[in-house]
């Protein structure tokens, strides 16, 4: 096919940009020209990839401001008002926004949209460009047939799926609260001309040409209220730091995994451990009380324990999920979609502790999978770490479902099957 270029618009923490950039790469081998649109602290992140990078504003905290992230996290990650604290990240600066993404999209031939940056299906339409959305979890489909478990009310779930109805009835109180807060969305469509359109968190955010669902199919099936256009691509893989000029795996990962038994890995992705609180320190407890190897992975030094570690546990601040997932006897996570993905694929039981958004949504289906268990973040700590690890470890079940989810999801090729569909809508286009 002819080098096309192909804007991907993206905004939040790795486990949103790591999809994109993933699919970056891959166009890049068939021969396109992928630019990233996405916040400057990202920037050698992408360019180290040899992947075209352009800023879009809001600006985020960089690493070395650890207070400020903790802020904004600390927001963020709140069950209840998670939610609206993102958009409250967002939503100050949608024209700033828009005419970021407008400006590099001046000479794209398709743009592929995250759902948070709001304003993607915008450039695309004043523009007449080609459009392909995506989502990274089933959660954002919110169906009716398949109910989400929501951080705000997680027991609506065993409610909505007594019936599609009760789900219409929430969806429809939802979505009163949704329009108020999209407000602006409604009236930057206004000030382009455009029609005020559908809700932009819902319908809104999918494209009439392809929608890609960039999960594993062993998380959801596409329902009878999902777009009829929606690929289900299974996981685009990408695990590398790339902060600080960093290209390979920490020193002494492999050597403490090749010194022992498969520890037990402790993560907290590439947000939550801004607010991890006793966690490391709990599990770290909880490790050696069930005579476990314990691996750390604590996103940043902050979150180094005060105290010596004993020679069963190592802490690193980041390691490639890839290469050290598939060797732990146990993964504890907080269940971001990025996460659980490399944990299904890794083939290994799992712990997940939801603190906000998608995350009880993905903990619910994994656990549903028969692959894991669940514990809502606040009530983690060294006794239930170690209750719910005995029951993981003891029962063969979950080893032998994570196994069997594990080779499934390896098998699927996320990243070459979204290009393939970004280059259909190219052709058809």
């Amino acid at each position: 096919m002819q080098s096309k270029r192909i804007l991907l618009s993206s905004f939040g923490s790795f486990g949103d940009i790591h999809p994109y950039l993933a699919i970056a790469l891959e166009l890049k081998a068939r021969g396109h020209h992928p630019v990233v649109a996405t916040s400057e602290v990202y920037r050698e992140k992408i360019e180290l990839r040899g992947i075209a990078f352009h800023p879009v504003r809001p600006d985020m905290p960089s690493y070395d401001q650890p207070e400020e992230l903790v802020r904004l996290i600390e927001g963020a990650m709140d069950p209840r008002e998670g939610g609206e604290r993102v958009m409250e990240m967002l939503l100050p600066y949608l024209r700033d926004i828009y005419e970021d993404l407008n400006a590099v999209a001046n000479d794209a031939d398709l743009i592929l949209t995250h759902p948070l940056p709001l304003v993607g299906p915008i450039v695309a339409q004043v523009r007449k460009l080609p459009w392909v959305s995506s989502v990274l979890a089933p959660a954002s489909f919110i169906s009716v047939y398949d109910p989400i478990v929501p951080p705000q009310w997680p027991w609506l779930y065993d409610l909505m799926r007594l019936s599609p109805l009760v789900g219409r009835g929430v969806l429809a109180l939802a979505k009163i609260k949704l329009d108020k807060l999209m407000r602006p969305v409604y009236e930057l469509r206004a000030e382009l001309g455009l029609p005020r359109g559908e809700q932009p968190i819902l319908a809104g955010q999918h494209s009439p040409a392809k929608v890609l669902a960039l999960f594993s199919k062993v998380l959801a099936a596409p329902q009878r209220d999902w777009p009829a256009n929606t690929c289900v691509t299974g996981f685009p893989f990408y695990d590398r730091r790339d902060f600080f000029g960093e290209t390979e795996l920490p020193a002494g990962v492999n050597e403490f995994l090749d010194a022992g038994p498969p520890p037990i890995v402790f993560t907290l992705g590439s947000s939550a451990f801004w607010v991890a609180r006793d966690f490391y320190r709990d599990s770290i407890e909880a490790a050696r009380a069930l005579g476990r190897r314990a691996l750390l992975l604590i996103g940043h030094e902050r979150n180094m324990p005060t105290t010596p570690l004993p020679d069963v546990v190592a802490a690193f601040e980041y390691a490639p999920y890839s290469e050290v997932l598939p060797r732990a006897c146990a993964i504890v996570h907080q269940g971001g979609v990025g996460t659980t993905g490399q944990a299904l694929r890794a083939g290994k039981p799992v712990l997940i502790l939801p603190h906000a958004h998608d995350q009880f949504d993905n903990a619910a289906r994994v656990a549903r999978l028969g692959c894991g268990r669940v514990l809502p973040r606040p009530r983690y700590n060294a006794k239930t770490a170690v209750h719910e690890l005995q029951m993981l470890l003891d029962d063969q079940s979950y080893s032998d479902r994570a196994t069997e989810v594990g080779k499934v999801v390896s098998q699927e090729q996320g990243a070459c099957v979204a290009a393939d569909e970004i280059e259909k809508v190219l052709k058809a286009s």
